[in-house]
Order: C-alpha cells, then sequence, then structure tokens
C-alpha cells in the first residue's frame, strides 16, 4: 500500500515543480538547484560566487533542517535570502519552494540559487523546478562518492569538486573520481576548485554566467 502513496506525493510535487518552473521563466530567472552533504562547502560556493557575478542580481533560497546560519551569512553579501526550515525533512520540495518564491522580487532577478538541505540521497528524486542541478562534493568526503550515490551524479547538470587545497592531505585519488564521474555521467562538466584559495573559480563562474545569458 506504500507505493501509491509514494506515487501520489511525487506527482502532486511534479505539479507544484512545473508551476514554479512557468514562474521563473515569466519572470526570466534561472534557476540552479545546489545539492551536496553535509560540509561539502556549498554555502561557500554560492558566496564565492556572488562575490564574482558582477551586475548579475542574485537572491537565494536557503534549506536547513534548522537554524538560519547560512542564510545570515549569505544576507550580509547584500542579496535577498530566504530562509527554509523543513523541520526534520531531508530535502526540499517544490511547494516549499513555491512558498518562499511568494515572498522575494522575483522582477528584479537573473539568478536564483537554490541551496538544498545536506544530502545525498533525497534531493535527487524531487524536482523542484529548477534550470538546472549542481552537485557540490568534496575532496574529504573521498573519491568514492561517485560509484556509492550514483543517482545522485547521474541526474545532475554539472559538478563541482570543492576543496580541492585538501588533496596532499587526504586520501583521495582524482583520476578515479574523475573516471567513475564520465562513466556515469560524462555530460556533466566537472569544475574542481577550492572555496577557501579561490582556486579555479573563474571557470566556474564562467559556466554559471553562461546559463544566465544563454
Amino acid at each position: 500500500m506504500k507505493v501509491p502513496v509514494v506515487e501520489r506525493i511525487m506527482r502532486a510535487n511534479d505539479v507544484l515543480a512545473d508551476e514554479v518552473r512557468q514562474t521563473l521563466r515569466e519572470n526570466g530567472i534561472v534557476a540552479l538547484n545546489i545539492m551536496g552533504a553535509p560540509g561539502s562547502g556549498k554555502t561557500s560556493l554560492i558566496e564565492q560566487t556572488i562575490a564574482r557575478l558582477g551586475e548579475t542580481t542574485v537572491a537565494v533560497i536557503e534549506g536547513d533542517i534548522a537554524t538560519t546560519l547560512d542564510a545570515d551569512r549569505l544576507s550580509k553579501l547584500g542579496v535577498q535570502v530566504v530562509q527554509i526550515n523543513t523541520g526534520g525533512s531531508c530535502h526540499l520540495d517544490a511547494g516549499m519552494v513555491k512558498m518562499a518564491l511568494a515572498q522575494m522580487k522575483l522582477s528584479t532577478l537573473d539568478l536564483l540559487f537554490i541551496e538544498n538541505v545536506g544530502n545525498l540521497v533525497c534531493p535527487a528524486e524531487f524536482d523542484i523546478g529548477e534550470y538546472k542541478k549542481v552537485l557540490v562534493s568534496s575532496v574529504p568526503e573521498g573519491h568514492d562518492k561517485v560509484q556509492k550515490y550514483p543517482l545522485m551524479f547521474r541526474l545532475v547538470d554539472a559538478v563541482v569538486l570543492n576543496k580541492t587545497d585538501l588533496m596532499q592531505h587526504v586520501d583521495f585519488d582524482l583520476g578515479v573520481f574523475r573516471s567513475s564521474l564520465t562513466d556515469i555521467n560524462s555530460r556533466a562538466p566537472l569544475f574542481e576548485v577550492s572555496c577557501k584559495t579561490a582556486d579555479n573559480l573563474d571557470s566556474w563562474v564562467a559556466w554559471v554566467r553562461s546559463q544566465v545569458t544563454s
């Protein structure tokens, strides 16, 4: 009896996701769904990207189980930030995003970052009306994450490998990570960056800018 219930939930979510997508399209907003494990550096990546986007008008929907720590941090950049606390849910859904959009001045925006709850399983299964899905992985998590969480890596449109400045300090095989990603998702570009040292962030920011201007 559980399967029909799950199917109804997913269908209802997909309807709302289409409504979110339509709202974003009508306002000319590109939305990027930023996913990844806790501590991978999702907020840091958004923070560093906003600082480099120049005249692009950006807003953030910040998803967390609890607290406003990341939202408070991003608000200091002078951008619109709406906090979603899921109260225990391991992912954002389209209904949550739709309610957050109602609190924003959409007509002023070019780009919307939606930082999903830190998790490598649940967020992959829920369409939230985004334009592109981005996965942030990090060197300390290990080079086997692609193989352990294939669905997440298979569905995304881009992968950011963060904390490359720690490569020499941990047992991380970059060749294995790269080849595993190619095997699972050869269409997703891989950006190897360090948000701490700013290494290679320019190529990532150029990709983000290209999504807005395309």
